[in-house]
């Protein structure tokens, strides 16, 4: 049934367009007498506005491409909360002649605001070109980290210092991938926007790409959070083929209480650490942690709660809409889009095997044993990567429990993905 509708869509679309363009042969080729010839301009200009006259096949295939990524949104559930804002945007960016959103207002990776101005004036700004200054100004996933940050425990990670070292090292995707771009002629700062997409961490790529190369925000928006939504298709052959299930059987000891002091110490800790040593990275830091500050302290929880739903929703829905805009036929069709698709899921692959091998060789060293699968999880795609870490230890061993051990390195994983947004900003942009 819902083949059906989505069929039925593309031929309205079509047909409505041949519609058009017989209305407009209509009109060129019938004589109209001298008294009726403003009517007949009347009609002439109706038609050339509407959408189905100015369709073109990359509008089409665009429009075909939103409906698709609405599909796997709805009926697959593939990242719903963002990938469905983003199709959608992309769909209402795409329909011809709404005028929704002007490349044009951002061009060259600067807000014309002097354009905006005239924009108002003359009813030229649309609406998507407003929200997306949320984007652009670096706003939004600055808030939704925020959000993350007072839905997160860190206590995991407290409780075993040895996971941020995982976190660290499942970023390995981001730099390898970085270089693979500059090597497939990618500019740098191109490079470093699509390296991003193996933190598999949205807000992240989304905030550094906005800085670094505006043009690709729409595929590597796409890219970076079709494949967290692939977490559990992709990671596990990557798991097995680099672990022995002898490894995947072993048995981690239950973690340690973690006292609320430390809680509330370890954001204040980490904020000044990492922003003395890398100010690039603040806006992200910064925010994640005062988010888990807000619900931490137990003082904030109707901040805590409002930052974690009624915000998070609100900037979620502007975030995806606003970032689905500049997936235009002109930023997607073309071969790059093909190359940032391929190095992406490279980047999540080598983040992947970074946090398992890294695992394998502390071992070498530890008397105290880690179970290597909770290394995949440092790719930060939260709490999806722990919990394959968690399946893919029960299937070795139905009674082997890995999911708190894995959030260590998963929660270490944002901390990672942001302070490499931070290292390719200050390197980059």
């Amino acid at each position: 049934m819902r083949k059906k509708i989505y069929f039925l869509l593309v031929f309205l679309f079509l047909t409505g367009g041949a519609i058009a363009l017989s209305a407009q042969d209509a009109v060129s080729t019938v004589s109209v007498s001298q008294e009726n010839i403003s009517i007949a301009d009347s009609f002439w200009n109706f038609v050339h506005t509407m959408g189905f006259a100015n369709l073109t096949w990359q509008t089409i295939v665009m429009l075909v491409i939103s409906f698709v990524l609405i599909y796997l949104a709805i009926v697959k559930g593939f990242e719903p909360l963002l990938l469905l804002p983003i199709a959608f945007g992309m769909f209402l960016t795409n329909l011809p002649g709404a005028d929704m959103f002007h490349a044009s207002l951002f061009e060259g990776g600067h807000v014309h605001w002097s354009n905006f101005s005239e924009g108002f004036v003359t009813g030229k700004t649309g609406l998507l070109d407003v929200i997306y200054l949320g984007v652009k100004l670096g706003i939004y996933p600055c808030l939704i980290f925020i959000g993350i940050g007072a839905m997160t425990d860190f206590g995991p990670l407290i409780a075993n210092p040895k996971s941020l070292l995982l976190g660290g090292a499942a970023q390995l995707g981001i730099f390898a991938t970085y270089i693979g771009a500059v090597a497939l002629g990618f500019l740098p700062n191109e490079a470093g926007s699509i390296g991003i997409i193996g933190g598999a961490d949205g807000p992240t790529a989304i905030f550094l790409t906005s800085k670094l190369a505006p043009h690709l925000l729409g595929p590597i928006a796409v890219a970076a959070y079709s494949y967290m939504a692939l977490v559990p298709v992709i990671q596990p052959p990557i798991m097995k083929f680099l672990t022995t299930e002898k490894e995947r059987k072993i048995k981690m000891a239950q973690l340690r209480p973690v006292s609320r002091t430390q809680k509330i110490l370890f954001p204040i800790f980490v904020t000044a650490l990492v922003s003395l040593a890398l100010p690039a990275a603040t806006s992200l830091i910064g925010c994640l942690m005062f988010g888990n500050l807000l619900k931490e302290s137990g003082v904030a929880e109707r901040l805590s709660k409002t930052v974690q739903n009624e915000m998070m929703n609100i900037v979620t829905v502007f975030l995806g809409t606003s970032v689905g805009a500049t997936a235009t036929a002109a930023n997607f069709l073309n071969p790059q889009t093909l190359k940032i698709m391929f190095l992406g899921v490279a980047a999540f692959s080598l983040g992947t095997a970074g946090g398992v091998m890294l695992a394998k060789f502390i071992n070498l060293f530890s008397k105290n044993k880690i179970n290597p699968l909770i290394g995949s999880a440092g790719v930060s795609a939260v709490p999806m990567a722990a919990r394959v870490s968690q399946s893919e230890g029960q299937k070795a061993d139905p009674g082997n429990f890995l999911l708190m051990h894995a959030m260590g390195p998963n929660v270490a994983g944002v901390i990672g993905s942001a302070i490499a947004a931070g290292i390719l900003l200050s390197m980059l942009g």
